[in-house]
């Protein structure tokens, strides 16, 4: 659960992620994600995954909205991220894993950019905003 501290940090550091570079987030994240974990590939056979292709970062465009949204709406992630959890439980059918596993690649892009942003608390906070979203996401799965 999500503290008022939690949400302060994650807005704080949302704030100064922001712009154009939460689209650039996303699409490093994915990247990461496939190369890492390669069996997240899966789901977008249809892509092309080469490094900085257009489709990888249209999907992390919309992977840096949502999580937006989820900023936006913090103290409601579960309506907030209905629409998007409805889509990967009923029609994508993406393994709930992915989640974490796309949770820990942004965390570690944000790290990778910005590690002066990253103290302790920050991560935390972020780790936990991060899998609460993976949570919600999922939770239309049972």
């Amino acid at each position: 659960m999500l503290t008022a501290e939690d949400k302060k940090l994650i807005q704080q550091i949302w704030g100064k992620l922001g712009g154009a570079e939460e689209e650039e987030y996303g699409g490093e994240a994915l990247e990461r994600m496939f190369t890492t974990y390669p069996q997240t590939k899966t789901y977008f056979a249809h892509f092309d995954l080469s490094k900085g292709s257009a489709q990888v970062k249209g999907h992390g465009k919309k992977v840096a909205a949502a999580l937006v949204e989820a900023v936006n709406n913090i103290d409601d992630l579960a309506g907030a991220l209905s629409k998007l959890s409805d889509l990967h439980a009923q029609k994508l059918r993406v393994d709930p894993v992915n989640f974490k596993l796309l949770g820990q690649c942004f965390l570690v892009v944000v790290a990778t950019r910005n590690p002066s942003l990253l103290t302790p608390e920050v991560h935390a906070s972020l780790d936990k905003f991060l899998c609460a979203v993976g949570t919600v996401l999922t939770a239309k799965y049972r």
